[in-house]
């Protein structure tokens, strides 16, 4: 009897194999282009981002084995190149090649008053330092916790305060003064 095992069948994945990346996409897509969109406020770019997301994923996801580690990686992948596009559209603006106001917040559902709340409130966004802006959109707008924005920022927990901070603190000079 010391001779009898379990084995599972060679078509079943082994209960510790990490997610395809099939299994990966479909399990965070929504969540991915949820941040993205967040953080842009329009969504012109989201579908392009998902895409250089789960490329990343494609090269990156086999060296992860924790698949609860799958969803706070795909976030970090996430804000790094939604910050990469962020500063790109900064520097075509800077150069005339793109207009940095031409598209509107996506609000579905929105009435017109807070369509406009929403405009303002990504024009002033877009006006803060990229890390500022992530942060504070990550802890404002996405509701992640400190901890979580700091992981997904790369950066300390300090400088994650700091960052959302000075975006507030920007934030409300701005609506103060108007």
């Amino acid at each position: 009897m010391s001779d009898l095992r379990v084995v599972l069948p060679a078509e079943e994945p082994l209960p510790d194999a990490p997610l395809t990346l099939d299994e990966a996409f479909r399990r965070y897509v929504r969540y991915v282009a949820a941040i993205a969109l967040k953080i842009f406020g329009r969504d012109d770019e989201v579908d392009d981002v998902v895409q250089d997301v789960f490329l990343a994923a494609h090269k990156g996801l086999r060296d992860l084995r924790d698949d609860h580690a799958i969803k706070g990686w795909l976030a970090t992948v996430t804000v790094r190149l939604a910050g990469r596009r962020l500063r790109m559209r900064r520097l075509r603006s800077f150069f005339g090649l793109e207009d940095l106001g031409a598209m509107q917040p996506v609000a579905p559902g929105a009435s017109p008053e807070q369509r406009a709340l929403l405009a303002s409130v990504y024009a002033l966004l877009r006006k803060l330092p990229v890390a500022d802006r992530l942060a504070w959109t990550l802890r404002h707008v996405e509701g992640m916790d400190l901890a979580t924005v700091a992981q997904v920022c790369g950066c300390s927990l300090a400088t994650a305060k700091r960052r959302i901070s000075a975006a507030q603190h920007a934030i409300d000079e701005a609506v103060g003064d108007e």
